[in-house]
């Protein structure tokens, strides 16, 4: 029996749930746009969540030790978020209707930060529940913020208590569908969940190793990586330039209960922010993924020139396009063994000039592993095909395979999408490394050498189909027998039209 039929109650299956938040958002549709409203949304939900589960606990505490307050007071010390009473939203619920509520919540969300310092710092800091600019004057804001406040009322979260998977997956659907909304914003903060999900089987992480991503946005990538690990010994490591989409990141993690996570705020080209102790050098990691920001223009280009931490030995990416230095970033954070995945827009695979440089270096250096083609128009916000480029450190093979899963998919009124079986078919051959008529075609490095460098897969894999033979004898006997039969119908209208006549 699946999740959603195991009971009828309306708010606590998965779907039930994902329904009941979506509809939470008619509070906003048509008002807000909704790149700015998900922040409100995915923080109250992220409050809820942790307010409902320290109220079940406070409950479970009083029957346990029959009232007694110092013990009461140990003991929720312990659990992973510290509140009090005027940090919850039933604090919040009984001030609803007061005018300065849009204040009241922003103290409490700024109390539960304070509580939560080592954990929530700045987690909240996009939102302000007070803002006229963004959510109306006084009394447009009032009632915008007490529909919110009664929707999430009836939305009860402590059954869920122990099952942080299935909150989290309701807040991963709300960033997808604020992705979807959001357009070309949305590719900025989400990577669709396929794509995800297929770039995390393919670096295959494992018990005990660090996974990274230098461009985490809200800590999807990271997620269905975690998801592949069976135990709990593991770490995800983050890092976001943009501080809203970091506090989704944040968050994201804890409703996942994944607690030994770490995500810091700040621009990875210009301030990586993990370092090695006592060194002027970046962390390593067993398995680094990314989803870096399309040939983005403005990258850092002047402030690495001199990199302090030597990732550019290979090159200098150009000015204009910094896809070069977000993979020079991965592969210089990898440890030796370590894999690297990363979605990158095809002309990564054959430019010239720094890039054409640095992918000969990296070719030559025997780090590239695979080149595979997705399907156009997979990703929120820009319908170009892109390609995953996936790098091994210390490979013994000198050969790269190439897949070109650009022809299978599902095609979306507005955005295509990767079926299991798509999935399926790209892991399975990434495994075997075989060739696989107009689908794969493993190349040993001396041919990518006569190819000039060049990752372009139509290079390396054929899709080309021949067309049917035609029969020209065949074809003239049925145009003569077609002009035959014209003939007995002119005919016989000419015979009809005289008659009428």
């Amino acid at each position: 029996m699946s999740e959603n039929s195991k009971t009828n109650n309306a708010v606590t299956t998965t779907d039930a749930l994902n329904a009941k938040l979506w509809s939470v958002c008619d509070t906003f549709r048509n008002t807000i746009d909704s790149s700015q409203y998900k922040d409100y949304i995915l923080a109250f939900l992220f409050h809820k969540y942790i307010s409902d589960i320290y109220e079940s606990k406070v409950e479970e505490y009083n029957r346990k030790y029959k009232g007694d307050k110092e013990r009461i007071k140990r003991r929720l010390e312990r659990e992973p978020f510290v509140l009090n009473d005027r940090c919850t939203f039933n604090y919040i619920f009984k001030n609803r209707n007061k005018d300065n509520i849009g204040t009241i919540i922003n103290e409490v969300f700024h109390n539960v930060e304070e509580l939560n310092k080592s954990k929530l710092h700045n987690v909240f800091r996009n939102v302000d529940f007070n803002s006229e600019a963004i959510l109306g004057k006084p009394k447009s804001k009032n009632d915008l913020l007490r529909h919110l406040i009664n929707d999430f009322k009836d939305i009860n979260l402590k059954q869920f208590l122990g099952k942080a998977d299935i909150v989290g997956s309701s807040y991963l659907y709300l960033i997808k569908n604020f992705a979807a909304d959001a357009g070309k914003k949305g590719g900025e903060f989400f990577t669709p969940p396929e794509v995800s999900e297929l770039l995390a089987k393919i670096i295959e992480p494992k018990e005990g190793d660090k996974i990274y991503d230098p461009t985490c946005g809200s800590g999807s990538l990271l997620i269905k990586a975690r998801l592949e690990i069976k135990g709990s010994n593991f770490s995800l490591y983050g890092q976001e330039v943009n501080g809203g989409t970091w506090a989704l990141a944040k968050m994201n993690m804890f409703l996942h209960g994944i607690e030994q996570s770490y995500i810091e705020w700040g621009d990875t080209i210009r301030s990586p922010q993990f370092l090695r102790k006592n060194s002027n050098s970046i962390m390593k990691f067993n398995k680094v993924i990314a989803n870096p920001p399309f040939s983005k223009k403005k990258w850092g280009y002047e402030s690495i020139q001199n990199d302090t931490y030597n990732r550019f030995h290979r090159g200098v990416p150009p000015k204009s396009k910094g896809d070069w230095a977000f993979i020079s970033h991965m592969i210089e954070s990898l440890l030796p063994e370590g894999t690297a995945g990363v979605v990158v827009p095809h002309g990564v695979l054959f430019r010239g000039g720094a890039e054409g440089r640095i992918r000969e270096k990296l070719i030559e250096e025997n780090m590239v592993h695979a080149v595979i083609s997705l399907p156009s128009n997979l990703f929120f916000g820009t319908s170009i095909p892109a390609a995953l480029l996936i790098f091994q450190k210390n490979k013994k093979k000198k050969n790269i395979l190439f897949i070109d899963a650009s022809r299978e998919f599902e095609e979306g009124k507005t955005q295509n999408k990767l079926r299991p079986e798509d999935v399926k078919k790209i892991i399975e051959a990434y495994r075997k490394r075989k060739n696989v008529d107009k689908y794969t075609h493993l190349a040993s490095l001396k041919e990518v050498k006569e190819n000039e460098y060049n990752l372009n897969i139509p290079r390396y894999v054929d899709t080309f189909e021949e067309e049917e033979e035609i029969d020209i004898k065949a074809v003239q006997k049925e145009i003569e027998g077609l002009e035959k039969e014209l003939t007995v119908v002119r005919k016989k209208m000419s015979k009809y039209l005289k008659e009428l006549m």
